[in-house]
């Protein structure tokens, strides 16, 4: 069997709209605080940039609504496993404690997450622009390119204050996706010929599936997903000009199915 601890890489696939959403603002909320760690400029625009991306996310569905189902979902499903003598309580009512907060926080919050940011005019322009190829440039937008020549400290104060507006929902995000991801158990599969097939539990509905590859195997998965099945196919990276084509060898992972 391949050692799963040394150089393992995990792939997620979403199954509902929801779980969709909560992944793409998650990597978009990682990716601006890894550009908050420099100072120059072009940073400062990586940061602005996952600020109109998660935007445009958030325009797309009520996705304060959305969360609020979701903390209201797994609080059920916890509240029922209080009756399990194999469950730790002290634990479990701690968890309930913690999905109960972050609810009554978001609940409390009357507004969009991040709908003040739609008043500001630089995101504004920014925003306008970003859909054409080089849009926002030095002499497309002047006011940001002043903007972008403030000092360091002026500009990652502005980003903060920006990105601060997302607090709760990234507070709520950061939650379920914690509890989701924890409340599976991986499972050893091999895939025969790069190739997988699973049928669901209809009646506990999946949320997330995640495997867990070590790279040295030399490929990467891809999922085709509905409600009763899954499948997974191995695909070996191009080269050149070649397209990837699925691996001909048996292949060894880890499979998590996020029914939380």
């Amino acid at each position: 069997m391949p050692n799963f601890d040394s150089d393992s890489v995990i792939y997620e696939q979403p199954l509902s709209e929801r779980t969709r959403a909560m992944l793409r603002l998650e990597f978009l909320f990682h990716r601006s605080d890894s550009q908050l760690l420099a100072e120059d400029p072009w940073s400062s625009r990586c940061v602005v940039e996952s600020i109109i991306d998660m935007l445009e996310v958030m325009r797309r569905s009520d996705l304060r609504k959305e969360l609020l189902k979701e903390l209201e979902r797994q609080s059920t499903i916890l509240e029922a496993l209080s009756s399990n003598p194999n469950v730790e309580n002290r634990r479990l009512e701690k968890v309930l404690a913690q999905v109960r907060k972050v609810h009554d926080t978001l609940l409390a919050s009357e507004n969009a997450p991040g709908i003040e940011l739609r008043d500001i005019d630089l995101l504004s322009i920014v925003r306008q622009r970003s859909g054409i190829p080089a849009g926002t440039c030095a002499f497309d937008l002047p006011a940001y390119h002043f903007w972008l020549q403030n000092p360091a400290r002026r500009r990652l104060q502005d980003l903060r204050t920006w990105l601060s507006k997302f607090d709760r929902l990234r507070e709520a995000i950061e939650l379920c996706l914690k509890l989701m991801r924890e409340s599976a158990t991986a499972t050893r599969e091999v895939a025969r010929g790069g190739f997988l097939q699973k049928t669901l539990d209809t009646s506990n509905r999946c949320q997330m599936i995640r495997v867990l590859l070590p790279y040295h195997t030399g490929c990467y998965p891809e999922f085709s997903a509905g409600r009763q099945r899954f499948t997974v196919r191995f695909m070996r990276p191009s080269q050149g000009s070649e397209r990837p084509l699925q691996t001909e060898e048996d292949v060894e992972f880890k499979l998590f199915c996020c029914v939380l």
